[in-house]
């Protein structure tokens, strides 16, 4: 008997880690220089691209593709506090964004890259002294997800897509957090046979819910399954209202 697909597959949450996520540090290969901050986000095909401004180490770097490891980081924000979901380490080959990319690129990193030198480095490529877009040619992915772990090679990576649910699970989670946190431990607190210590959402997908209990000192997850895989946005959010109905 075949047992019930109950979370994604590993290079599918991967890469929705990586949609919801932003760089932090850049690290060169071959040197021993200490990891740069970074600043950018990460492209439809879950690519990091970095913002990369005049004076800055990185700035002219795209001439000669160097070897490179990008860390971006995944959080949760928890009654005022960022905590990690993740970090992942994209290893690969930093390159110039080609000029018909550039406006695309931009735009998919805008959110997690809210600077003006964006719309420069769009219409000004040309200009040596400008801002740059660079992306990394993904080696490798290695990824640590609490107690998680383990290296995506580049097709493995690249051939998977984020949860198709991905936007409308997160606004999900920030709208119960913020509002239902109460309905959310009273629903566990009547399934669990041993209730949760101040629950919170955690993860929100098309196969289930991760509830993240036991406060800051001894925080544990818990996997709550769908009785069946969720197909849309419809569907996830009335699968969740069930969970909170629960009595």
């Amino acid at each position: 008997m075949q047992r019930p697909v109950t979370a994604p597959p590993v290079p599918e949450r991967v890469r929705t880690l990586a949609a919801t996520a932003a760089p932090t540090h850049l690290s060169l290969a071959g040197t021993t220089e200490p990891a740069m901050p970074v600043k950018g986000g990460v492209d439809g095909s879950g690519r990091p691209v970095l913002l990369v401004k005049p004076g800055e180490p990185l700035h002219g770097a795209d001439g000669h593709e160097p070897v490179v490891t990008v860390d971006l980081t995944a959080s949760r924000s928890l009654g005022g506090l960022e905590l990690s979901r993740g970090l992942l380490k994209v290893q690969g080959w930093l390159q110039a964004v080609p000029a018909g990319e550039l406006r695309g690129t931009a735009v998919a990193i805008a959110e997690r890259c809210p600077d003006e030198a964006l719309f420069e480095a769009v219409e000004g490529p040309a200009n040596p002294d400008g801002p740059r877009l660079l992306r990394v040619d993904v080696g490798q992915v290695i990824y640590l997800t609490g107690p998680e772990s383990g290296v995506l090679d580049a097709e493995e990576y690249l051939d998977a897509a984020p949860d198709p649910l991905t936007a409308e699970a997160e606004r999900i989670v920030h709208h119960v957090n913020e509002a239902h946190r109460d309905r959310l431990e009273r629903a566990l607190c009547s399934l669990l046979p041993s209730g949760v210590v101040d629950p919170w959402l955690w993860e929100l997908d098309r196969f289930g819910v991760t509830v993240r209990s036991g406060g800051l000192d001894r925080p544990a997850l818990i996997r709550l399954p769908w009785p069946a895989p969720v197909a849309d946005a419809g569907s996830l959010e009335a699968a969740l209202h069930c969970l909170l109905c629960h009595h």
